[in-house]
């Protein structure tokens, strides 16, 4: 027997389908989690039951990927369980409705249950299953409230009444069928209740806005520097370096395998930054310098979804983000880039239109960098001062903001409004940010760690069979006039396509000055998506228009890399002016083509 899991976007489905399956799954408190189905097993009474959890929908005529993907699912499910938010019925039963006309066997589950009592909504489950005509059970998903009663009564799922044709008739029924069920009783607003209103006013919401970021950057920091203070360096000085240092004896100290797993020996002492071997630098890097901060992203950002704000944030931002072409949903893939592109790719596909779609997906790969960018830009950087970190960091974000402006004016077609469904504030659940964690961690050490030591290998081969003196050499002329770098940073910017993070540490060991490794920074940065995330946005945008986004990403890497050393050597505050009139312009001249262009969604 096949079960859907069917509802509205931001029910609860996906914690549904992790309490009946077993199967650790993403959920947020923000619409658009799940954009693709997911599929596991109940095991009842012996029978193996399929659970498929569909994306969320409004309708059964769809409007968006999602949307799609859902109605195409609901030909193939024996029994559906329509997931719907108890503390909005009215909004919610008009799916019900289109579901009933299925004439499938359903069952409904009443989610949120105990929100919905705690904000002062008496439901009458009963008179809602007489109504309907199929079983109607009363859950809260979350603390696993209903879900024993909900699989128990899964057999009596049954077709129920239908006779409504056009989309008034439904609306008029979901009207009357709410003035049956549902009384509210008079409340006062709660304190979370205030912050949510304070959070999208324009001044007030600005403000939270800046204090929620500052005291985010300043979490992950504390967390991220309390990891590798308190547990990863003691752990690899004090425990795994002697184990290194008595299999470097055993090595003899040199040869090809000794290059190849301890790597160099600096000041006859094993340095896990330089030394650069599979079992130095190769987990060093991945586990004590990009792990920590890791960890401490997923954290931060698992609170900010649970609890609600990412929409908000969206709201707050709507008004710049359609300076440069998009509304402020698109703010959502934005931060989630900064944890890891991967998912932000997939969360741009939400996007209405192909123009937007265009604009979020170049924006996000040259301009967000990556979590385990970031540390190990910081890393990298970070000891010569806060200056150089800042100006790297501003000089993505000139370049974000530049080109978006740009794109924006030179594309065709207009910007939609934001239609976002804004959640209430809850407090997170502890197991659901664990588990969030959890799988976050597990997918980036399963995909990162054989990646960096893939690619320290290829390095030290290429360093041992002497290939990068010859690639040095050739490209040299070119890197120091362009970049001011030598010809060895090259080979990192080339392995930056497999992993960025490992690119990052090869610049470590060419011993650059502090100007040169921004330079380098900056351009690995801009220039190219890793190749996970390059799959992803290949099957959103397709060929055509991922080439056009590579040309643009190569483009703005060589001028960010000019810009940046020239910046550094010669002409900085001249440069940075410069800057400074040109995004000036574009706002000015920008907003100006916006109030003339037209509402085609295409380009």
């Amino acid at each position: 027997m096949r079960v859907l899991l069917v509802g509205n976007p931001n029910v609860g489905k996906s914690v549904f389908f992790s309490d009946l399956t077993g199967t650790l799954v993403e959920s947020s408190n923000y619409p658009g989690t799940t954009v693709a189905y997911t599929r596991g097993f109940l095991n009842l009474n012996g029978r193996k039951i399929e659970i498929i959890d569909v994306p969320g929908t409004y309708s059964l005529e769809p409007t968006r990927k999602a949307e799609e993907v859902a109605a195409a699912m609901l030909p193939q499910g024996d029994v559906i369980i329509n997931v719907v938010d108890a503390t909005n019925l009215e909004r919610n039963l008009y799916l019900t409705l289109e579901l009933l006309e299925l004439q499938r066997p359903l069952i409904v589950a009443l989610n949120l249950w105990d929100e919905a009592q705690h904000k002062g909504l008496i439901i009458d489950p009963g008179q809602l299953e007489e109504i309907l005509g199929v079983p109607v059970v009363t859950t809260a998903a979350i603390r696993g409230q209903g879900m024993k009663q909900l699989v128990s009564r899964l057999h009596e799922a049954r077709t129920g009444l239908a006779g409504w044709q056009t989309v008034d008739e439904r609306y008029a029924a979901v009207g009357h069928i709410v003035r049956k069920v549902q009384q509210v009783t008079h409340r006062h607003h709660t304190l979370l209740e205030t912050l949510e209103d304070l959070s999208v006013m324009p001044l007030s919401g600005l403000l939270i806005t800046a204090v929620v970021l500052l005291c985010a950057f300043k979490a992950i920091h504390f967390i991220g520097e309390g990891l590798i203070d308190h547990v990863f360096d003691p752990v690899f000085e004090g425990l795994y370096a002697p184990l290194l240092d008595k299999l470097s004896v055993i090595l003899g100290g040199y040869g090809f395998l000794h290059h190849m797993l301890i790597g160099q020996l600096i000041n006859d002492k094993i340095d896990f930054v330089q030394s650069f071997g599979l079992l130095t630098t190769g987990l060093y890097v991945s586990l004590a310098m990009v792990l920590p901060y890791i960890i401490a992203f997923y954290a931060v950002l698992g609170v900010l979804e649970d609890f609600g704000y990412l929409p908000r944030l969206a709201v707050v931002l709507d008004r710049l983000m359609h300076r440069v072409g998009l509304h402020g949903y698109a703010i959502i893939p934005m931060i989630l880039g900064f944890g890891c592109n991967v998912p932000a790719a997939l969360a741009i596909g939400n996007l209405e239109s192909r123009r937007q779609k265009f604009i979020a997906s170049t924006l996000m790969v040259i301009a967000i960098p990556c979590f385990s960018k970031t540390a190990m830009i910081v890393a990298l950087v970070g000891r010569y001062g806060f200056l150089y970190l800042a100006h790297i960091f501003l000089t993505l974000f000139s370049v974000w903001l530049i080109l978006g402006l740009t794109l924006n004016r030179q594309l065709e077609g207009s910007t939609p409004s934001l239609l976002m469904e804004i959640p209430p504030y809850r407090l997170p659940d502890l197991k659901n940010l664990s588990q969030k964690l959890y799988l976050r961690v597990g997918l980036f050490l399963k995909e990162a760690i054989p990646l960096v030591l893939a690619g320290v290998l290829v390095m030290n081969l290429a360093f041992y069979s002497g290939v990068i003196p010859i690639v040095a050499r050739a490209l040299g002329p070119l890197f120091r006039f362009l970049f001011g770098l030598p010809g060895e940073a090259s080979i990192a910017l080339f392995l930056g396509f497999v992993r960025k993070d490992v690119a990052f540490g090869l610049l470590a060991p060419l011993n650059l000055s502090p100007e040169q490794l921004v330079t380098a920074c900056t351009i690995l940065a801009v220039y190219f998506p890793c190749m996970a995330t390059f799959a992803v946005l290949l099957r959103g945008l397709g060929v055509r228009d991922m080439l056009k986004s590579t040309g643009l990403m190569c483009l703005t890497a060589v001028l960010a890399g000019v810009f940046s050393n020239l910046a550094m050597h010669r002409y900085g505050m001249l440069l940075w002016i410069g800057v400074l009139a040109v995004i000036s312009g574009l706002i000015v001249f920008g907003g100006r083509r916006a109030k003339t262009s037209g509402i085609a969604d295409e380009f």
